[in-house]
């Protein structure tokens, strides 16, 4: 932390508890900020305080050192229950909830209170047997904790300290009636301590302190401007298409090693976190549709420098300290001036330097005046030269590789040199070899029947057992009549080949009286017979194998055809 935010305040000048002085040791934290200096002598006196300073000046360990002082001093209420908490700090959103949760278990760690976070989004059952099995303090965001609430789970009734960070989030977010809901089921509020805290106190978040606190003290850190005084502000004005050029090209220059680009919708994250990863950066996406545990990830791989871009809405511009954030992009200006303060609050935290770059394109141009108006100053412009609407080359970064699938060199040359096994392949004769090998029968002088039966023979004698869809093997002299007696229940049915096939066999009636004639006229007849059923012994070999061949199937399915167009 810079000694220019820094007082010459201690935390030893107050009268804290010992085993909260040993965690704020533990911490690191010597010397208080501005608004620690201004409000803890106020708070710790049990009087309600309303703080405003500016973001990243320590506003979280403030109200954490007074809600922890007051639980470990002051004894709880005699009608608490086990599961009744004793302070509750509300947050708007999940990460705000999820950064005040991490810096209260690293300071308190060692005092026995018992914290419970309670958030949407994950783990519903677990947080539900967390409040059952009570707790000292519930830092949670407004819809789950009323929906616990209204389960019975625990009460408010024993509640002394009131906490309410980032109070004007709260009335953007839509929580306002969340809050007065659960003000109106605190105890009165001369029995419990109410601590309000926000970069900025809006007229209506006053409203609801003086209806709902006892009397509190506003506690302003007077600066020159609301905004941090370390960082850089500048603003650009290119057209719309020239934001992405542009926002490559200062990426470049910078060289920055973690930097957030705000957007200001969902679809605009997609567009831009899509872009900068094609071109070569490492880009974390975040908004209001990722799922909390993916937040949680990216946030943790931002944090831990695995991430150098995080491009979000502003889901991420509250409340979240991540350290050596050098640069700040607003690709779009947001529409509340508001939002610009807390946005830029992402850099510069605790008295280091940062950039905070803003583009004003002709869709949210209009903002500039009242942003301006807002923090109190003129926002320097900065011109846009040539150079920076060329799109620079993509970089090339190597693809990091995993440690589980990383390989040794000795085990990389192991399996190179170890010999391959041959994969088994089973043989399977196809439909045309087995055709082709019955076809060639006749140019030997031996039947198809003969030739099949001769094939499969060897095979039957050597043990192999038979296909389960295969007919035990038929003699030579009964194969011929059974393709026979098939072709002609085929051309009685008058269907494709079996009608010609049965034509072909059907014997012509004799118009010779004479013997001689009749002889001759069977013998012809006999004859013909002969060479067609040769030729449609061939061609019922190639179209359906006989029950011999390695090809054979069965074609019942085409008995089952016929039978379908008989019946219509």
């Amino acid at each position: 932390m810079a000694d220019t935010v820094l007082t010459d305040t201690f935390f030893e000048q107050f009268e804290l508890h010992p085993l909260l002085q040993q965690g704020i040791a533990d911490c690191g934290f010597t010397r208080c900020t501005p608004i620690q200096a201004l409000t803890l002598p106020v708070a710790l006196t049990g009087c309600d305080v309303a703080g405003q300073a500016q973001t990243g000046t320590g506003k979280t360990a403030a109200f954490l050192v007074t809600t922890f002082n007051r639980l470990l001093t002051a004894t709880a209420k005699a009608a608490r229950r086990p599961q009744d908490p004793r302070a509750l700090v509300i947050a708007p959103t999940r990460e705000l909830a999820i950064q005040i949760d991490k810096d209260a278990r690293a300071m308190g760690s060692d005092l026995g209170l018992r914290i419970a976070l309670i958030y949407g989004g994950v783990d519903y059952e677990r947080q539900r047997q967390m409040l059952k099995g009570g707790c000292d303090i519930i830092i949670a965001t407004p819809g789950r904790l009323i929906d616990y609430f209204k389960q019975h789970l625990f009460t408010l009734n024993a509640v002394e300290v009131m906490v309410v960070d980032e109070a004007d989030r709260m009335f953007d977010l839509g929580f306002i009636k969340d809050i007065y809901f659960l003000f109106r089921r605190l105890p009165p509020r001369e029995e419990r301590q109410s601590l309000l805290f926000s970069a900025t106190l809006s007229h209506r978040v006053l409203e609801l302190a003086y209806e709902h606190m006892n009397e509190p003290e506003k506690l302003v850190v007077e600066s020159e401007y609301i905004t941090a005084d370390r960082v850089r502000q500048r603003v650009y004005y290119p057209a719309r298409e020239e934001k992405i050029p542009l926002l490559l090209n200062l990426l470049e220059r910078s060289a920055t090693e973690r930097c957030i680009v705000f957007v200001n919708t969902r679809a605009a994250v997609e567009r831009v976190s899509n872009r900068l990863t094609r071109h070569g950066f490492s880009v974390a996406a975040l908004s209001g549709d990722v799922p909390q545990k993916k937040r949680e990830r990216l946030l943790a791989r931002f944090q831990s420098g695995e991430v150098e871009v995080l491009v979000a809405t502003d889901v991420a511009a509250r409340g979240l300290h991540i350290p050596d954030v050098s640069h700040v992009y607003n690709y779009d200006l947001p529409q509340d001036a508001e939002d610009y303060v807390h946005r830029i609050g992402r850099t510069a935290r605790l008295g280091a330097e940062g950039d905070a770059v803003s583009f004003a394109c002709d869709r949210y141009a209009m903002g500039l005046p009242d942003i301006e108006t807002f923090i109190g100053q003129k926002i320097p412009m900065k011109p846009i030269t040539e150079d920076l609407l060329v799109t620079p080359p993509p970089r090339s970064r190597p693809q990091p590789v995993a440690a589980s699938k990383r390989k040794s060199v000795a085990e990389t040359t192991h399996q190179a040199e170890a010999p391959k096994k041959p994969r088994r392949r089973r043989s399977r004769q196809p439909h045309a070899e087995s055709a082709a090998s019955e076809s060639s029968a006749p140019a030997t002088g031996t039947s198809p029947a003969t030739a099949s039966a001769a094939t499969a023979s060897p095979t039957v004698q050597e043990g192999t057992a038979p296909a389960r869809n295969q007919e035990p093997q038929e003699s030579a002299a009964q194969q011929p009549s059974r393709d026979s007696a098939s072709r002609s229940r085929r051309g009685r049915r008058g269907r494709g080949r079996g009608a010609k096939s049965a034509a072909n066999t059907h014997t012509p009636p004799a118009h010779h009286d004479s013997a001689s004639g009749a002889a001759s006229a069977q013998q012809r007849s006999s004859g013909e017979n002969d060479r067609n059923s040769r030729k449609n012994t061939a061609t019922t070999a190639t179209v359906y194998p006989s029950k011999g061949s390695a090809g054979h199937r069965r074609p019942g399915f085409l008995r089952r055809l016929g039978s379908l167009f008989r019946k219509r």
